[in-house]
C-alpha cells in the first residue's frame, strides 16, 4: 500500500518561499497522477497543482498560477511543489493525492501546514 508524507512546510513571511515535498513508500509513484490539495478550517479542500505520471503535464489554479511550481521525480518516487511569492491567504494545510492510473485507487499523506505572516 502507497503511503505519502509530506514534508517543508512551516512559517514564512509575506513574500517568502517554501518547497514542498510528498515522498512515497511502499510503492512507486511512477503510475500516479498527484495532485496538490490545500485546506483552510471551514474550507473545503482545494486542489492547487496537479501533475501526470510521467512528468510532462502540470495545471495550476488560477490562485497559485505563475508563483507555484509542481515537479516530480519518479527516480526518488517525490513529487514537489515550489511555493514563491507566497501571501497570507496561501495560510493552509497542504496534501498530497496521488491516484493510481490503472486502478483510480486514492491515496493521501497527512498534510503539512504553510502558515505565511504579513
Amino acid at each position: 500500500q502507497l503511503r505519502l508524507v509530506e514534508s517543508g512546510g512551516g512559517l514564512v513571511q509575506f513574500g517568502g518561499s517554501l518547497n514542498l515535498s510528498c515522498a512515497a513508500s511502499g510503492g512507486a509513484l511512477d503510475y500516479n497522477y498527484i495532485v496538490w490539495f490545500r485546506q483552510t478550517p471551514g474550507k473545503e479542500r482545494e486542489g492547487i497543482s496537479c501533475i501526470s505520471a510521467s512528468g510532462t503535464n502540470a495545471n495550476y489554479a488560477d490562485s497559485v498560477k505563475g508563483r507555484f511550481t509542481i515537479s516530480r521525480d519518479n527516480a526518488k518516487d517525490t513529487v514537489y511543489l515550489q511555493m514563491n511569492d507566497l501571501r497570507p491567504d496561501d495560510t493552509a494545510m497542504y496534501y498530497c493525492n496521488a491516484k493510481q492510473v490503472l486502478t483510480g485507487t486514492n491515496y493521501w499523506g497527512q498534510g503539512t501546514q504553510v502558515t505565511v505572516s504579513s
